[in-house]
């Protein structure tokens, strides 16, 4: 067999919506790796298009603690961590993780956070990655 079945396949989003930048062939290790770490962090920001907070915040299925906003908080902290303290060696406190309290960045209810706050740290530690990333010397 070599088709894929259609309905093993996702669904597409509508042109409109989907602005990721095409992924290049060829190119530099750098190049190729950040085109494919943008065209991902670009995909799940779409994942979250259109939906209201209650529904970004909703538990996938019981008893796992995993919500779209719980992974907002989650790749902030992957983001800060990889490039911030590991790549760059900044020191910086880890993000929703502390000893006593190691699942911030998903039990998030009680905090009384907000997505739109969440949302704007996330897209701040993608573009610090980016910057560090751009700063660094080639390989």
């Amino acid at each position: 067999m070599t088709d894929i079945p259609a309905e093993n396949l996702s669904p597409s989003w509508p042109a409109a919506l989907d602005t990721r930048e095409p992924l290049p062939r060829v190119g530099e290790e750098r190049e190729l790796l950040t085109a494919f770490l943008d065209w991902h962090r670009a995909t799940f920001e779409l994942k979250l298009t259109g939906l209201a907070a209650e529904q970004v915040a909703q538990r996938s299925v019981a008893p796992s603690g995993l919500s779209l906003h719980g992974l907002v908080r989650h790749l902030a902290g992957v983001e800060r961590w990889w490039f911030a303290l590991q790549f760059a060696g900044e020191q910086l406190p880890l993000l929703y993780y502390t000893d006593e309290q190691p699942d911030l960045d998903f039990d998030f209810a009680a905090a009384g956070v907000d997505l739109a706050a969440d949302l704007a740290v996330w897209r701040a530690e993608c573009a610090r990655s980016r910057a560090i990333v751009a700063a660094a010397p080639p390989l």
